[in-house]
């Protein structure tokens, strides 16, 4: 099956920046949709981005995030400026088959955390 691995998480001050990574292994990486959400303390999990046959971003991000991939590396990226403290939260990554019909997500990252300081 599809493993991926995320990294690159740590603490930051409000206005900072970080870039995640996500390497995947398991299966051709150009044939899935790359994906990553986010889970706080308390909250549920929620999407963030989306890398596939379009690119996707939730509102509160637009702007200051941006996913990218690079399919020979087997890497998704999202990079995250301009943080805002409510950006803490473990972030994760994920993947389904390109084109899926389902809005579900079949693999997932162990998660990393992120942490923004005021």
């Amino acid at each position: 099956q599809v493993q991926l691995v995320e990294s690159g998480g740590g603490l930051v001050q409000a206005g900072g920046s970080l870039r995640l990574s996500c390497a995947a292994s398991g299966r051709t990486f150009s044939s899935y949709t790359m994906g990553w959400f986010r889970q706080a303390p308390g909250k549920e999990r929620e999407f963030v981005a989306s890398s596939g046959v379009s690119t996707a971003y939730t509102d509160s991000v637009k702007g200051r995030f941006t996913i990218s991939r690079d399919n020979a590396k087997n890497t998704v990226y999202l990079q995250m400026n301009s943080l805002k403290p409510e950006d803490t939260a473990v972030y994760y990554c994920a993947a389904k088959p390109l084109r899926s019909l389902s809005r579900a997500y079949d693999y997932w990252g162990q998660g990393t955390q992120v942490t923004v300081s005021s």
